[in-house]
């Protein structure tokens, strides 16, 4: 009889838990949600088989009344907040290095430019963009525009 309790119990919470780390953590319906619906299923189903209808009626009400305590707690409290990704990426392309290229400037490819990819103007590399074109490395460029940090370029021919 006491066996059957802690069984039950078990079954039921480690169901619980998974499900809510599955609602948490890994989003989308995966194997670790279903086995939590399983193992809670399997732990209420021992509960009306070994300990009567009655004590199955109480454990199935208990365990929903317990689930959505808990989900109703954790997410109202924003008690699951600390697990977010809360940092910003505002950094930008070349923001380090500020350019002072100017239109018309000739320089190589470092990388293929497909159509993005790194080129070389005076001795230092800058990320470069084409106008849809692929570029090989060792291709002679020139600046056809500069807006901020996006330098588009062109083969020169």
């Amino acid at each position: 009889m006491l066996l059957d309790w802690v069984t039950v119990i078990v079954l039921i919470v480690i169901g619980l838990i998974l499900i809510i780390v599955e609602l948490i953590f890994i989003p989308g319906t995966t194997l670790i949600g279903i086995l939590g619906f399983v193992l809670a299923g399997i732990g209420i189903w021992i509960g009306y088989d070994a300990l009567g209808s009655n004590t199955g009626h109480l454990i199935l009400g208990v365990s929903v009344l317990v689930a959505g305590i808990a989900f109703f707690y954790s997410f109202r409290t924003d008690a699951w907040s600390r697990f977010a990704l809360k940092d910003q990426i505002t950094s930008r392309v070349n923001e380090a290095y500020p350019h002072n290229l100017i239109v018309g400037e000739t320089g190589v490819t470092v990388s293929a430019l497909r159509p993005q990819g790194t080129a070389l103007f005076h001795d230092r590399q800058h990320e470069v963009q084409t106008k849809g074109e692929f570029l090989m490395p060792n291709t002679q460029v020139r600046i056809i525009s500069l807006n901020h940090n996006k330098i588009t370029v062109e083969e020169v021919s």
